[in-house]
């Protein structure tokens, strides 16, 4: 299954609409200190935002799934670009009212995050450059 995005810049500025899977668009933009408008996070902190995000639903689908109670379970990402090799430190807050067997579950299941899993592997890109004629403003 291949997952699609397309990026569109917003009004000459650091502004992008990016519609995911053609379904959804979310919105990326740069500070003002890099000549943005700051009105979401830069594509960069999205890498985060998508761990973050995909190990709190996989823990959420489990749990549920084998009705244990993670109340308000929360992920913290921190994420170093500029550490060589780039890190990350993440958080899994659950419940104390959990076992320990509960909880080296989730941790396992933790683990199987696709996001995860796609950081963990090697990539492979497959660039070109499409030259196109700007869009006509006029029908």
């Amino acid at each position: 299954m291949s997952m699609t995005a397309r990026a569109r810049r917003v009004a000459g500025g650091l502004r992008h609409e990016v519609e995911v899977n053609g379904r959804h668009t979310i919105v990326t933009d740069e500070p003002a200190g890099l000549g943005g408008s700051d009105t979401g996070p830069a594509p960069h902190e999205l890498l985060p935002a998508a761990l973050a995000s995909c190990v709190s639903t996989m823990v959420a689908l489990y749990a549920r799934r084998h009705d244990w109670d993670v109340g308000d379970l929360s992920v913290d990402v921190a994420y170093n670009p500029d550490a060589s090799p780039r890190t990350v430190d993440l958080t899994l807050h659950l419940p104390d009212t959990l076992s320990e067997q509960q909880v080296a579950r989730l941790r396992r299941v933790a683990d199987t995050c696709p996001v995860r899993r796609a950081l963990e592997s090697a990539f492979t890109f497959d660039e070109r450059i499409a030259a196109e004629p700007p869009l006509s403003l006029s029908s």
